[in-house]
């Protein structure tokens, strides 16, 4: 493992689901971790306030901090994947920013991932990307005034997703800060890069101060690190050198159980703590 010092959270929506959802902050805790983000963790995009409060009480109460968090996105695996860009239903995602927006100020979340949203078939691409525009734009203003900032990932997989590479994302990033939202950020998902046959040193050269969050899987099969093929310390540490200095998520599906799957990463490191991480590069530099 390289000396990068970047610090580790995992998402709770695809580790520890041998727990039910609202035990998982505590069982990532229980695992040496600080830190957690959560894809949309509710059915609906306006769930109840018993639902939310919950929530919010089962992240208090594990001692975690909840570092990201997604917008509703429909069905992940299906053709209505990304909502904010899909007419007729890119209100469920303007409704919903107010939800994530909320829990945001309550539990001081500052990474919140805005899937883009599939091509639909009869849409004008341009129609779709103004749409998306307006619903990234309305999710930033939501989520300044807490020091928010609205994430903008590419994806793989079969679904008919623009946002590809790279180059695909930042310059979704770059539209909605040219139009105000400063508070818009690349989300370098390595593992979707890899799967889109992205040159992720590249990506990593051109973009990395348009990085706002960093996920991990290897790859192929998105298991933990060292079950695929993916240099994943070597990544890392090309962007903490370019001064990534930011979370990493863990976002990957176990290849067998949870606590298994994290023999790679020593307890030592689990324990993210931003702020130590940035004095002791700094007094590495400085030595």
């Amino acid at each position: 493992m390289s000396d990068y010092l970047l610090p580790y959270l995992v998402n709770c929506s695809l580790l520890f689901t041998e727990e039910p959802l609202l035990r998982r902050p505590a069982a990532a805790r229980a695992a040496g971790f600080s830190a957690v983000e959560f894809w949309w963790p509710f059915a609906a995009p306006v769930p109840s306030d018993r639902e939310v409060d919950t929530f919010v009480a089962a992240v208090e109460e594990a001692g975690v901090a909840l570092v990201g968090l997604n917008f509703f996105a429909g069905d992940l695996a299906g053709p209505d994947c990304g909502v904010l860009s899909i007419p007729g239903r890119s209100g469920q995602f303007r409704d919903n920013i107010d939800v994530v927006a909320g829990i945001g100020e309550r539990l001081g979340v500052r990474g919140f991932n805005a899937l883009y949203g599939n091509r639909v078939d009869g849409v004008d691409p341009g129609t779709q990307d103004e749409l998306a525009a307006e619903s990234i734009g309305l999710a930033a203003k939501a989520v300044a005034g807490f020091g928010g900032t609205v994430l903008i990932e590419p994806v793989s997989g079969p679904k008919p997703y623009p946002l590809r590479t790279a180059d695909d994302a930042v310059a979704v990033v770059r539209r909605a800060r040219a139009a105000g939202a400063a508070n818009v950020g690349f989300l370098c998902d390595l593992y979707h890069l890899a799967s889109n046959g992205d040159d992720i040193d590249a990506a990593i050269a051109a973009h990395a101060a348009d990085v706002a969050h960093v996920q991990i899987a290897d790859a192929p099969g998105r298991g933990e690190p060292g079950s695929g093929q993916l240099d994943l310390d070597r990544y890392l540490a090309a962007l903490a050198d370019r001064g990534y200095r930011g979370w990493v998520s863990l976002e990957y599906k176990p290849t067998g159980t949870t606590e298994a799957s994290l023999a790679w990463l020593p307890r030592a490191r689990r324990l993210g703590r931003p702020d130590k991480q940035r004095r002791a590069g700094r007094m590495k530099e400085q030595s």
